[in-house]
């Protein structure tokens, strides 16, 4: 038999999000247990950005440290595993894991991000995190004024490249095959000096994860010294579909302004209930939705007293 733990919240997902609502629930004398398997979407990076006061962290260095502080509220426990079912109603929800541990709690919080599906191009893995980014607010500066290839088609091609140009304005769009863009924005990102290339991508040419060069199945080389591409995700988790959450076809949870899912005690933070996909909104999110999840606790102790 595994370990038991009863608590007044069970969090599952230590990333900034989870580790910000414990921060939160801890302080206000709430039983928390952190559920994380320890494998986040930005391991592959080696910074953090746009967080204040740790800005260019490691993402592990992040979590150490936000731990380490965690330490200071006896209440908090963290469980170094991954949930893999969860049941149960408001008040009385029980979590089980991979390496046997029964989790009961009052309350639940999914802070599981989002995963990264494969996209299938050859030699993106070699540079993923090192010189090819999803996220300009997060690696542009780094990438600021060079030339950088942008992997989108469509719709989002064009949007990330109007994003794109504030750090740079040398770039081309590679679109991986069909372009699925409009005359119209054809036009317009011609009118702006951005070449489009709709040929397959055979290989991404680099060097200790970094960059030199897109080859293209027609042939052609497309020089650049960073990338940024739009990725595929799935949900972190299937375990708040399972409860029965509204969630969106991209997997996000469909939450209130507190962080409040379609279930009654079941809530969600960070990328795994916004699109904003930065650490430092995720972290604020998680502390929000903690101040909703502590108010209906409170709400309901005093609510219990006859």
């Amino acid at each position: 038999m595994g370990e038991k733990f009863e608590a007044d919240v069970a969090i599952i997902g230590g990333g900034p999000a989870g580790l910000s609502a414990a921060l939160v629930l801890g302080r206000a004398r709430k039983r928390v247990v952190v559920i994380d398997e320890g494998r986040p979407r930005n391991r592959v990076t080696k910074e953090t950005h746009g967080f204040l006061t740790r800005d260019g962290v490691a993402p592990g260095e992040f979590r150490r440290i936000a731990r380490e502080q965690l330490r200071a509220y006896p209440s908090v426990a963290f469980l170094e595993d991954a949930a893999v079912s969860a049941a149960g109603t408001d008040g009385d929800f029980r979590i089980a894991t991979a390496g046997g541990a029964a989790v009961r709690a009052k309350k639940l919080l999914f802070a599981v991000g989002m995963r990264d599906l494969p996209v299938g191009i050859s030699g993106l893995n070699d540079v993923y995190g090192k010189s090819a980014f999803v996220c300009p607010y997060c690696d542009g500066w780094e990438l600021r004024d060079r030339w950088l290839a942008l992997i989108a088609k469509g719709a989002r091609a064009l949007h990330m490249a109007k994003m794109l140009a504030g750090w740079t304005r040398n770039y081309a769009i590679l679109t991986n095959g069909p372009h699925e863009l409009t005359d119209e924005q054809l036009q317009e990102l011609s009118r702006h000096g951005v070449p489009v290339f709709d040929a397959p991508i055979r290989h991404i040419v680099s060097s200790e994860g970094m960059v030199e060069a897109i080859l293209l199945e027609d042939g052609r080389n497309v020089a650049c010294e960073g990338i940024f591409f739009a990725p595929k995700l799935a949900a972190g988790s299937e375990l708040p579909r399972s409860l029965g959450c509204r969630v969106t076809e991209g997997g996000t949870v469909v939450v209130d302004a507190f962080g409040k899912s379609s279930v009654p005690g079941v809530y969600a933070a960070g990328d795994a209930a916004s699109e904003l996909y930065q650490a430092i909104s995720a972290a604020a999110l998680g502390s929000l939705t903690a101040a909703g999840i502590n108010n209906e606790l409170l709400h309901d102790a005093w609510e219990a007293v006859n």
